[in-house]
């Protein structure tokens, strides 16, 4: 029996992932400095994950109509994203990331980050991949506006 909801979800996940690499200039490297920067922002958003917690981190770099992609999930957005973040207990774990790549548009105002992610229990750690999609605000500053992630890599 196919399921309905998990076919919606991948479809979702796929239509706004393939939307940001068509929008993206894949090709083009003539942004070395956009590209750190967004790079940077990655890093720093892991960072504050593993020094306070993966619940604040997030709840700082989301954006108002951020989106989160998770399994046997459909999409959580905007306020809704918000309230779910709020509700999590992270006390019990540490989230971090590194970014393989990043890449950023022409405009320069939409770019994804993807990687490998550490999920560490005190007694287990899980790894899998993740990307992130990023809009740059008028003031310059990253803000998360999709994330999704894949569990399971050895």
């Amino acid at each position: 029996m196919i399921d309905q909801k998990k076919i919606r979800a991948v479809g979702v996940s796929f239509l706004i992932t393939a939307s940001v690499f068509i929008s993206c200039d894949l090709q083009n490297k003539n942004y070395p400095s956009s590209t750190e920067d967004i790079l940077n922002a990655d890093i720093e958003f892991s960072d504050m994950s593993k020094q306070v917690g993966m619940k604040k981190a997030f709840l700082e770099y989301i954006d108002n109509e951020g989106v989160l992609l998770r399994p046997d999930s459909r999409p959580v957005t905007g306020a809704d994203a918000i309230d779910y973040l709020s509700l999590l207990n992270d006390t019990s774990y540490t989230l971090t990331w590194r970014p393989s790549r990043a890449e950023i548009s022409r405009s320069e105002d939409l770019g994804f980050t993807y990687g490998v992610y550490t999920l560490t229990f005190p007694d287990t750690t899980f790894k899998g991949t993740y990307i992130n999609v990023w809009k740059k605000e008028s003031t310059g500053e990253w803000k998360l506006l999709l994330n999704s992630n894949n569990p399971g890599i050895k």
